[in-house]
């Protein structure tokens, strides 16, 4: 690709870029670039979410440059401060490091894993001095610092702020340095630390990284972005008929979005948008397993829910013996909705958008009346919505 096309390529669903000209200069070099995406294993699984910048670092790998996989197991024990409200809870790097296992071997479903570098930047940070330190701290200014809006927000709003994390930028920073990046690839959230580190490689007289940002992706809500904590999630892990029925469950305001930003693919404005759901949900599930499993789940879930053959379908599987007790139509469609699909609703949502409109289903029987005591039997199928439905056991 000459410089020119692969420029198109690669800033295709960014959210901000600093700057296209920069990196076409860049891109003109003729060499390899050393492209850095720093993370940090706070938690050992990886959603889709996660994967908008590994798919542009991908990108960058395709094209024959370097990608420089960053793990944090340094700035994990401290905590990103990037778009928190609250200080995070410190982690040991014990645990930073077992999460780093997954977390990488999860990376390696995207990432070409034999030409991939990876560094940890505990290898440099922990053989500093506090001079050293006191040295680094002396390039920035606190006002810099408080130029992050989400320390003034927490300074405004009478949160504390604690020394340790106005560390953080200034270390991500210096970790472009360590690594001599040429591309620095990151969430929107991300935009002030990466800022951080063009200001640290120019003091070093090194050449300034360009920004890269990408666009934080939403969760199966629509609203919020994706995060385990709000239940909106598709895991990386989750097995392909899980992730399949997840993603059918995708807006069809939010298809465009997840085709670019999750396949680097443009939605074909002709497909049906049930065609171009499925075939989206085939392809990430296709992707994060193989194409038999994607293919499979497909088959699946047309078995389930467009011929309604449920009891021939190959469904999740809930024991009778785990459900709460005291159970009622409401509670049986909160715990088969959280235990079989990782999904959490609320009782004014049960009831509004499934129980009252006739969706739950035991045995194809509607089950209208929140309230009404209930008690299935192994081989029982709960309908819970048009896309999950359970079988117990």
């Amino acid at each position: 690709m000459t410089p020119e096309a692969q420029l198109q390529q690669l800033t295709a669903g960014t959210a901000k870029v600093l700057s296209e000209k920069e990196l076409l200069e860049k891109l003109q070099l003729g060499r390899p670039l050393r492209i850095k995406l720093g993370v940090d294993p706070t938690a050992p699984d990886i959603h889709l979410g996660h994967t908008v910048a590994l798919e542009k670092l991908r990108q960058f790998q395709l094209l024959g440059h370097q990608a420089v996989l960053l793990i944090g197991d340094f700035t994990a024990t401290i905590g990103d401060p990037s778009g928190r409200s609250v200080t995070r809870p410190p982690l040991t790097r014990d645990e930073v490091l077992a999460n780093a296992a997954t977390y990488t071997e999860q990376a390696f479903k995207i990432l070409d894993r034999e030409k991939t570098e990876i560094v940890y930047n505990g290898d440099w940070f922990r053989k500093m001095s506090y001079e050293d330190i006191l040295r680094l701290n002396a390039r920035v200014t606190l006002q810099q610092m408080l130029q992050r809006e989400d320390f003034r927000t927490r300074i405004e709003a009478g949160q504390e702020v604690r020394l340790h994390e106005l560390q953080y930028p200034v270390m991500q920073g210096w970790d472009s340095v360590e690594i001599r990046a040429d591309v620095e690839i990151g969430g929107t959230d991300q935009l002030f630390n990466i800022l951080v580190g063009r200001d640290l490689q120019k003091e070093e007289g090194q050449p300034q990284q360009v920004v890269m940002v990408v666009p934080l992706l939403e969760g199966l809500d629509g609203v919020k972005k994706m995060s385990k904590s709000y239940g909106n999630y598709v895991g990386v892990n989750d097995a392909p008929q899980e992730m399949f029925g997840k993603l059918m469950s995708v807006s069809d305001d939010l298809m465009a979005r997840y085709y670019q930003l999750l396949l680097g693919e443009t939605l074909d404005p002709a497909l049906h948008p049930m065609e171009a759901k499925k075939s989206l949900a085939e392809k990430i599930t296709a992707r994060y397993h193989d194409a038999e499993a994607g293919a499979a789940a497909r088959t699946d879930w047309d078995t389930r829910f467009s011929k309604k053959d449920l009891a021939a379908a190959d469904l999740p599987e809930l024991s009778v013996a785990g459900l709460p007790g005291d159970l009622t139509v409401l509670t049986l469609a909160a715990h088969g909705f959280s235990s079989a699909f990782g999904l959490e609703k609320s009782n004014g949502e049960l009831r509004k958008q499934f129980i009252t409109s006739g969706s739950v289903q035991l045995n194809g029987e509607k089950l209208t009346d929140p309230a009404a005591a209930v008690s299935p039997q192994a081989g029982d199928v709960l309908k819970l919505s048009k896309k999950h439905a359970v079988r117990f056991i």
